[in-house]
């Protein structure tokens, strides 16, 4: 059985040609190595930790206490208990502190794994939590006032320009039909490209042997304009993310994808 000390092995070097990642999706067919991921999210999910030495199964991802299936597909989202809008990530690590006792400077360390990583425990439970929407309505909350004022922080954010190059997201993202060297550039501000990029994260990176969040994707996004670093969790990436889930509202969430 291939194991997760076999995902690295499958990883193609990053300047190979699209055709190579094309095959390789033919080869792989519906066996994509982020099953591995999924199944290691769902034993964290049930796994007793922390000082309280409790599970996750009390963290309520918005649908209810324990709920998961369709979750996934309804963030970014308000949360009155926080009173803020959390996505995937930072609601999973405020379950983390509040159930489980830990400790949230720990947690929210290192939440993306480096190339040569073999994954992090946030990367695992939110490629679980997105499998269990698969198949699911993207339908992210815009009900209440903070909701809303995030789209528009979002959609400012997605429009500005700056740094060295004078980027914005929309430089790369705001046309159909562009690519940069081997990479297709979906068009955020269009409805179907949204809907496909946004419901095909979290995705296995062929390229990187590893299953890369949005959240990961946005900071590396940043790191590509040679902007700021994006802090983990922030109003920007929340706002980011918020922006492109609601241009994506109507889409069907297919996560885990098979990206280059």
């Amino acid at each position: 059985m291939i194991t997760r000390w076999c995902l690295l092995w499958l990883a193609f070097p990053a300047w190979a040609d699209e055709g190579v990642f094309d095959q390789y999706r033919d080869l792989m067919g519906d066996d994509n190595p982020a099953i591995f991921v999924i199944d290691e999210g769902e034993e964290f999910w049930y796994q007793s930790q922390g000082p309280s030495g409790a599970t996750l199964e009390a963290c309520d991802l918005g649908l209810g206490a324990g709920v998961t299936r369709g979750a996934y597909a309804q963030f970014p989202r308000y949360f009155a208990d926080t009173d803020r809008v959390m996505d995937i990530e930072t609601r999973l690590i405020h379950c983390m502190e509040t159930l489980q006792g830990r400790d949230r400077t720990v947690t929210a360390a290192k939440p993306y794994s480096l190339r040569g990583d073999f994954g992090t425990e946030l990367e695992a439970l939110v490629t679980w939590l997105a499998a269990e929407s698969e198949g699911v309505v993207i339908a992210p909350e815009q009900g209440h006032l903070k909701e809303r004022a995030m789209y528009a922080l979002g959609e400012e954010i997605f429009f500005y320009r700056a740094g060295p190059h004078d980027f914005s997201c929309a430089t790369c993202h705001e046309q159909s039909d562009k690519r940069i060297r081997l990479q297709q550039l979906p068009n955020l501000t269009d409805h179907h490209d949204a809907a496909d990029a946004y419901g095909s994260w979290p995705a296995y990176r062929m390229s990187q042997g590893l299953v890369r969040t949005m959240g990961w994707r946005l900071q590396d996004c940043f790191r590509q304009q040679r902007w700021p670093g994006l802090t983990f969790g922030s109003e920007v990436s929340i706002a980011l993310q918020t922006y492109m889930a609601v241009n994506a509202a109507g889409g069907i969430m297919t996560a885990p994808g098979l990206k280059r």
